[in-house]
């Protein structure tokens, strides 16, 4: 699915954010909510040679890969009217053609919300995507991070933002996979400090 063809048929739209989005949306947006989608989860397997890596090194940042008895949180954005186009086209620069993701409707569930869950949108990037770098050890994925910096700014900067938004507004959610890749970055971070 392209961004363009949820845009002629919305004048309303959910977005569902699950990396830098939950920290740093950067597009105008109505309301934003904390939740999750599920079937998904979350996983530092996409390589990144703009943002927060460059051609020589790559950085990893997340994407979703499908698991049946998997949930994701994250914030989702409701933009509106004109919102809905600028978002988009922003959105579309950002993630597809900057970071090789793709687009998927999926169901948010609001949290501490009893409705029915709402589609929204979300961006994937799948194992077919050159950039696509695929699983690692957390000691692997830890030091590359460490390694890597891109036009928006330091991979490690990334990974921090993302661990302190699950601290701040997930408390109660256990991702094992984000935090022990924290923990082996500062570890790693830890070393290089050591030894200068």
């Amino acid at each position: 699915m392209k961004p363009q063809d949820v845009l002629s048929a919305k004048s309303r739209l959910w977005i569902f954010g699950y990396g830098s989005l939950v920290w740093k949306p950067d597009f105008k947006y109505k309301t934003s909510k904390v939740g999750h989608i599920r079937g998904h989860k979350r996983r530092f397997w996409h390589g990144d040679d703009h943002h927060r890596g460059d051609e020589a090194q790559p950085g990893r940042v997340v994407t979703l890969i499908e698991d049946d008895d998997a949930t994701t949180w994250g914030v989702a954005f409701e933009v509106c009217g004109a919102q809905v186009e600028e978002s988009l086209k922003y959105l579309n620069v950002r993630e597809t053609v900057c970071g090789g993701y793709v687009t998927k409707m999926v169901d948010f569930f609001p949290e501490g919300e009893e409705s029915s869950p709402v589609p929204a949108l979300v961006y994937i990037a799948t194992a077919d995507n050159p950039l696509y770098l695929g699983p690692a050890s957390a000691e692997e994925i830890g030091v590359q991070i460490v390694m890597c910096r891109g036009k928006s700014g330091h991979n490690l900067e990334y990974l921090l933002r993302l661990a302190a938004f699950m601290r701040d507004s997930c408390p109660h959610v256990q991702d094992g996979h984000l935090f022990a890749i924290e923990a082996a970055a500062l570890s790693a971070v830890a070393l290089l400090l050591a030894a200068q």
